[in-house]
Formats: C-alpha cells, sequence, structure tokens
C-alpha cells in the first residue's frame, strides 16, 4: 500500500478518531430524534393547513391555488389583448445539461402523479446523462477546498469526492422525489407560475422548498422536501470519514441541501423565458418527447 493510498479506517486513526459502535449509536439515536421531531411538527403544521384550506375554499380548493391553469386564449385574444402574457414552455433539460423532468410548464394539466411517476422521475434525475454535472461540480469544489482531508488530491481524490457526491445525490433524489412523497401523498413535480412580477415569481419558487402540492390538488406544507432532505443527509454520513458524523455536520448539509432546491426552483421558473430571449428556443422540444 502507497503512502498515499486511502483507508476511511487508518486515516481516522491517524487522528486519534476511532468509530466504534458505540458512538455510531449515538449518532444514529440524535438524527433519528431530529427527523422524528421535524416530521411531528410539520405533520401537524401541515393538517392545520389543510383544515384552513378546506374550510376556506370548500369544494373548489385547486382554484386558489397560485400556478392553476387559467382560461385558454384564443390566437384572436391574444393578438387583440397586449395584457396576455405568453405562456412558455419548460424543457427535459436546462441547458441540455441539467435534469428538469419535474418541471410542469404554466397552466399545463396533468393528471394526478402516481406511485410510477414518482419513482420513474426519481430514476431520471439520478441516472441521466445530465445527472453527473452537479456532483461533478461539488466534487471539484469540495476538493478545492480540501472538505476531506481523507480523501486527499489528484484523479483518485477527485474520485472518491465524485462518487460521494453522486451518491448524496440519488439518496436525495430517492427521499424527497419518491420513498417520503409516496408515504405522504404529495405531489413532486414543480408547477411553472410563469405569469406576474420578478419578485412574485422569485417569491413564488422560493416558496416551493416549503410549500407543495398534495396528490388530490391541494397545498400542503412541504414534508417530501424538507424531510427527505434530512434524512437524505443523515444517511450520507455514514459513508464519510467517522470524524464527519455529528450533529452539526448533518445539520449542515441538510441546509446546503435545501439550498441546492432552492436554487434549482428558481432556475426553473426562468429557464423558459431565459431559453426563449437568450437562445430563442433551441432547447424547446417536442410536446410528445416529454
Amino acid at each position: 500500500m502507497t503512502p498515499n493510498s486511502w483507508s476511511p479506517l487508518e486515516s481516522s486513526a491517524r487522528r486519534g478518531v476511532h468509530c466504534t459502535r458505540k458512538s455510531l449509536a449515538a449518532w444514529l439515536v440524535r438524527t433519528a430524534h431530529l427527523i422524528l421531531t421535524v416530521i411531528g411538527v410539520l405533520s401537524l403544521s401541515s393538517a392545520g393547513l389543510a383544515q384552513q384550506a378546506s374550510s376556506a375554499n370548500g369544494t373548489n380548493s385547486s382554484a386558489a391555488l397560485p400556478d392553476a391553469p387559467q382560461s385558454a386564449q384564443s390566437p384572436a385574444q391574444k393578438a387583440s389583448d397586449p395584457n396576455v402574457e405568453e405562456r412558455l414552455p419548460q424543457t427535459k433539460r436546462i441547458l441540455g445539461i441539467i435534469p428538469n423532468f419535474r418541471s410542469v410548464s404554466t397552466d399545463e394539466t396533468l393528471p394526478p402523479q402516481s406511485v410510477k411517476d414518482k419513482i420513474m422521475e426519481a430514476t431520471q434525475d439520478s441516472f441521466d446523462y445530465s445527472s453527473i454535472i452537479i456532483p461533478g461540480v461539488i466534487a471539484a469544489y469540495s476538493m478545492a477546498s480540501d472538505a476531506y482531508p481523507e480523501f486527499h488530491q489528484g484523479a483518485a481524490g477527485y474520485a472518491r469526492y465524485f462518487w460521494h457526491s453522486a451518491v448524496d445525490q440519488t439518496s436525495e433524489n430517492y427521499m424527497v422525489e419518491f420513498i417520503v412523497p409516496v408515504i405522504t401523498r404529495e405531489d413532486t413535480r414543480y408547477y411553472t407560475l410563469g405569469r406576474g412580477g420578478f419578485a412574485k415569481r422569485t417569491g413564488y419558487a422560493l416558496s416551493r422548498v416549503v410549500i407543495t402540492r398534495t396528490d388530490a390538488g391541494n397545498e400542503t406544507f412541504n414534508i417530501s422536501e424538507v424531510v427527505g432532505a434530512g434524512a437524505s443527509a443523515g444517511l450520507s454520513s455514514l459513508y464519510y470519514p467517522s470524524r464527519e458524523r455529528s450533529f452539526s455536520n448533518t445539520a449542515s448539509e441538510w441546509g446546503v441541501d435545501l439550498g441546492i432546491d432552492a436554487a434549482s426552483f428558481l432556475a426553473r421558473e426562468f429557464w423558459p423565458d431565459i431559453n426563449r430571449h437568450v437562445f430563442h428556443g433551441k432547447n424547446a422540444i417536442d410536446s410528445k418527447e416529454r
């Protein structure tokens, strides 16, 4: 074994850090306690929101959604009314390299999301050729900042950073887009607002981190996003160096995941506009392809 070869246990031993069963069990208990506490709080919050929505809207709850489809305008109406905004379509990928499979174009009406839809979209986001971009960027940044000295530098070091980032992304995708939303019956798609000013659309996009739709079409607290990202952050520490297995590091990873998802919602909201005005719709796809 060469001096630069890597082993998590050996590296931890050199630093005087030992991964004992007792410390790992304590870490798992703390993580589980955190996740259960969040689930309890969010369940109460979502129940309150659902009760308020039901009493306020009665039988027409879906019409109150900010991104609910509006009545279609005929070509003559669009031509005669300068206030009618053109609805720009989403594409399968942003710039052809960033997964965008869960985005729904403005005023597009789709059937309820099935369990099969959720697992297929999580799989697309995890294993499409474009899914390597974000892990690749994160791996490069982490290596440049020497986030985990145990991984070392060079090509071998980058490979270690990359596969950790890729597993992180895959774990979060399946937690946020499949496992938790199947249990909570939440719709994981991003419904593009596409109308209103910049501030309104920005606020809407960022709010999707904590607000989503149920499979029945009502607004609810986004348990899938918040709890799913937290669960993924807790699991990821199991395959990182033992010195990283702490509550503070898990909480930090949780926050980073939520921040990345918030940025992705913002990018999805304005991507159709950027695609039309900057790239002149060159990234557009046929509706049958979606």
